[in-house]
């Protein structure tokens, strides 16, 4: 493939890498500085690379989508430069060295040609910025986790949240899911009147079955405890159940109802954090993720929420995804002087 004088022609790589799966983009950087976009491919998600099977995962999760957006473009992508957003990726961190390490090796690029980072970063640059740069205001995002970054116009960044299932207290569907269930069990064992939440968020979890004399095992508050300590459920167990939530609250469940408002106040709390440590009060605001997308009684809350909480917010719609804004991040590393 033929290079111009600024990398007219190479080829680059976007990656977005989240806990369910990863997209990998693929696009041509032209004279004129923009992107042509080639092909976009799936693979597996991510987990953190310190977890068990962390860097095994975060190889197979790049090479499968990139042979998979190679596949629709036609052809086996010989890469000029790529950034990966993922999520659990810490600026200056040793676990973001690994990270860019075992993303040279995967995609056969020199280390210098090859961006890790979180995932908050791509969606920033790919939300608010251009070729140009990142631009002003917050992303919020809301998916099976929680984060929010934002850039004032002196170019200081700032993050909230993003610490995890474990640690984050609000905000994400994984939230939604564990906080709903944990009702669920208070209602079980007679500490809160029982509503539709507790059958219907028991119907959807999947229990190994057990059948003795022809009748299958009765679920139990002691049959879930055991379910989510298992290594399979995790965040993304929690996640699954907050669809079944935001259809309960639209029904008029007031647990289901309290759960939602309590989640997105914590997302709310997110952007407003963001702001006031960058001192902006008049603020772009770009919500995303799926929590956000697919949960309409969520992003409802997390409206009236963020209204409440940073009255001067201005949502805006995103102008690209985190995959636009890996390819522009790419495209810095491909003409940064060398």
């Amino acid at each position: 493939m033929a290079e111009g004088p600024e990398g007219e022609g190479r080829l680059l790589a976007g990656f977005d890498a989240g806990q369910t799966h990863t997209t990998c983009r693929l696009a041509r950087l032209q004279g004129d500085g923009q992107l042509q976009i080639l092909g976009e491919g799936q693979g597996p998600g991510v987990s953190h690379l310190a977890a068990s099977g962390g860097k095994a995962r975060f190889s197979e999760a790049l090479s499968a989508s990139l042979r998979r957006a190679g596949g629709e473009a036609g052809w086996r992508p010989d890469l000029a430069a790529a950034t990966v957003g993922a999520s659990g990726i810490e600026q200056g961190t040793a676990v973001q060295e690994r990270g860019a390490a075992l993303a040279a090796a995967a995609l056969g690029l020199p280390a210098q040609r090859v961006l890790v980072t979180g995932d908050e970063r791509t969606a920033l640059r790919g939300a608010l910025g251009d070729r140009q740069g990142p631009g002003v205001g917050i992303v919020v995002i809301s998916g099976t986790g929680c984060i929010a970054l934002g850039r004032n116009p002196a170019g200081r960044e700032h993050r909230c949240g993003g610490w995890g299932w474990l640690l984050d207290r609000s905000g994400s569907a994984c939230d939604i899911g564990r906080d709903a269930l944990a009702l669920s069990l208070e209602m079980a064992d007679g500490r809160r009147p029982m509503t539709p939440l507790r059958e219907s968020l028991w119907s959807q979890l999947d229990l190994p079955a057990t059948v003795q004399d022809n009748t299958a095992e009765e679920i139990t508050a002691q049959r879930i405890k055991a379910l989510v300590v298992d290594a399979g459920f995790g965040a993304a167990g929690f996640a699954r159940l907050a669809p079944t939530v935001d259809a309960l609250a639209a029904a008029g469940d007031p647990e289901a109802r309290s759960v939602l408002t309590a989640s997105a106040r914590g997302l709310a709390d997110l952007v407003q954090g963001v702001a006031r440590a960058l001192g902006m009060e008049q603020v772009r605001v770009c919500g995303l993720g799926g929590a956000l997308t697919h949960l309409p009684c969520f992003a409802a809350a997390y409206g009236a929420e963020l209204q409440h909480t940073l009255p001067g917010a201005e949502p805006v719609a995103a102008r690209g995804d985190a995959c636009d804004g890996a390819l522009w991040l790419a495209a810095d590393a491909l003409l940064r002087p060398r």
